[in-house]
């Protein structure tokens, strides 16, 4: 994996992030989630930058990194689109719907398009089940998707 070149600004911004917390290794899951929320994702720069402001092991933030599903190390699109495989989407045809956002967006799950607009992952339950089958664009939920709805999704983001 290619090495991420902080500048002074994310360096400064992770900073404030670890000190509105109190720079305390119990915040540590809340201090990922917010500097995923500013940049992303956690690529292992950013996992040492916030290990050294807590007073923790890279390792340590590295474990919390890959154990929870919801932090990422790599970089999603511009447009995160997340396919629910839960039970009631996986039996309304949701593994369906997964396929063809990958045929459409020549890309598979976990990856992301070439000119970073999209990324494609799947998930368990949103909570949505009365809506199935599902799925998200960022946070906008998408219910009842057949697999003809999948062109009209992606042609809302396009430009």
């Amino acid at each position: 994996m290619a090495k991420v070149k902080l500048d002074d600004k994310k360096i400064q911004k992770i900073k404030e992030i670890c000190a509105s917390f109190g720079n305390k290794p119990g915040e540590a899951i809340n201090i990922l989630h917010q500097v995923q929320n500013t940049f992303g994702y956690l690529p292992a720069e950013v996992q040492e930058l916030i290990a050294e402001e807590i007073h923790v092991s890279a390792a340590q933030i590295y474990g919390i990194v890959t154990f929870y599903s919801f932090f990422t190390m790599i970089p999603k699109g511009e447009h995160p689109i997340s396919v629910c495989l839960g039970t009631a989407c996986y039996v309304r045809g949701s593994e369906k719907i997964l396929d063809e956002f990958k045929r459409q967006l020549g890309i598979g799950i976990g990856q992301t398009t070439p000119d970073g607009k999209f990324s494609l992952n799947c998930l368990r339950c949103v909570g949505a089940c009365g809506l199935a089958p599902v799925a998200l664009v960022g946070d906008k939920v998408y219910g009842r998707l057949t697999v003809d709805k999948v062109k009209d999704i992606i042609s809302e983001y396009k430009d």
